[in-house]
């Protein structure tokens, strides 16, 4: 048993549910609590002695670690289907190619259609346009932390106070969903992403599809009244066609569930994970603070070093992945932060180098699901972090015991205590 693996915290399991894991290598859990706090360190030990883990969970799951099979697996369409992207206990039940939520899940040739609706809404320009207002709302949450302190608060949850209502806010923006939602987001994000298939069972009215199936008939039966199609996403998305027919419900309830769940919980993670960082590295600090030249390298190494996203895929037809058979049906997790810690792809990959120039990280993913919203998640990642330096420039982890990462495919921290120094703020 290696030291990830003493790692094991028989109380966060008993917490949980979920079973306690002897060796990464053969029994893993990426929904575990255990794997959520030590991942890296898990990745790092795996790449070493086992570079492809398996796991019977979930029907069986394989892990591999090193760059050179993530991105094969990324790059190859035939043998490995994106029908399926998150692992559950049970295999999806829509079938290829557009898959439950297009284009993310979409196999060739749908994908390739179905990505390419969504190019102008994630173009840079349009993207550039959301600007003045996330800094204007990230400044608003600034506004509201310096009250707290003002008032003898002495830690703040910068993960709660901020981070978590950042993505929030930009998506429903482009969606033209109210902001004040977010609760509801974070909800959906947890039953789906963080806990799948372990959450309670809750009512259809509560579920994500009910509430996205709703704000689209809303805006159908607006538009069928003669109202203008305004210049949200939705609205986008109901006056596309795909091959001279208009996209099926199922198809745009899918795509903004994508959105809602992949655009939030991700971009929220990665400010979390560079805050967490930051708040352990005054020299880091003082570097952005003294050298705004240095700020471009240090957004794309918080992507490289605390990329939070893992995919998955469904093995579509018995193949092997770096020499280790899988089978037709199995799960094959993509942990895009594990290739961007290889040290056959990175040199000093376990070291977090401000100003990397050569740096040519998979954080937004390889092959044709290369992240959609890149253009968005770099965006939102740069103003919160200028606008948080801006404001409060020396702070510290206040507990560093007390930090909690979420669990599942997308790592970032749910907690962070930061106490904030003022005199030097």
């Amino acid at each position: 048993m290696t030291d990830t693996a003493d790692a094991t915290s028989s109380d966060a399991a008993a917490d949980t549910g979920r079973p306690p894991v002897e060796d990464w290598a053969t029994d893993f859990d990426h929904t575990h609590p255990d794997y959520a706090a030590a991942a890296p360190e898990i990745w790092d030990d795996l790449r070493e002695r086992c570079p492809v883990a398996h796991s019977e969970r979930f029907g069986g799951t394989w892990l591999p670690t090193r760059h050179e099979d993530v991105a094969a697996i990324a790059n190859d369409t035939e043998h490995f289907s994106s029908q399926g992207v998150i692992v559950t206990d049970w295999r999806p039940f829509i079938p290829k190619p557009q898959g439950y939520a297009p284009p993310i899940t979409s196999d060739p040739p749908f994908h390739g259609q179905a990505r390419r609706l969504l190019l102008p809404p994630f173009a840079p320009k349009a993207i550039k346009a959301y600007e003045p207002q996330t800094r204007a709302h990230c400044r608003s949450l600034l506004d509201d932390i310096e009250e707290d302190l003002a008032n003898g608060v002495d830690v703040v949850d910068a993960a709660v106070a901020y981070t978590q209502h950042i993505p929030v806010h930009a998506i429903a923006a482009m969606l033209g969903l109210p902001a004040t939602d977010g609760d509801k987001f974070r909800g959906f994000i947890h039953r789906i992403i963080e806990a799948p298939g372990q959450a309670p069972p809750v009512d259809h009215s509560e579920t994500l599809d009910h509430y996205l199936t709703t704000a689209i008939e809303a805006r159908r039966a607006s538009q069928a009244a003669g109202a203008e199609p305004g210049d949200d996403l939705i609205s986008f998305l109901l006056t596309e066609e795909m091959d001279g027919e208009p996209l099926s419900t199922e198809h745009i309830r899918g795509t903004i569930a994508l959105l809602i769940i992949a655009g939030i919980d991700t971009t929220w993670s990665a400010i979390g994970a560079s805050l967490w960082h930051l708040a352990q590295h005054p020299e880091d600090r003082k570097r952005w603070n003294d050298d705004p030249s240095v700020r471009t390298f240090a957004i794309e190494e918080f992507l490289r070093f605390y990329g939070p996203v893992t995919m998955a895929r469904l093995v579509a037809e018995d193949t092997e992945i770096g020499g280790c058979p899988v089978k037709t049906d199995d799960w094959v997790l993509l942990p895009f932060p594990s290739a961007n810690r290889d040290p056959e792809m990175f040199d000093r990959a376990d070291e977090f180098v401000i100003d990397r120039a050569k740096n040519r990280h998979s954080a937004f993913g390889l092959g044709i699901h290369r992240c959609l919203g890149s253009n968005l998640a770099r965006m939102e990642l740069t103003v919160a972090i200028e606008e948080w330096m801006d404001r409060f420039g020396d702070f510290e982890l206040a507990d560093p015991d007390a930090v909690r990462w979420s669990t599942g495919q997308v790592r970032g921290p749910r907690n962070l205590p930061i106490r904030i120094n003022r005199e030097n703020a």
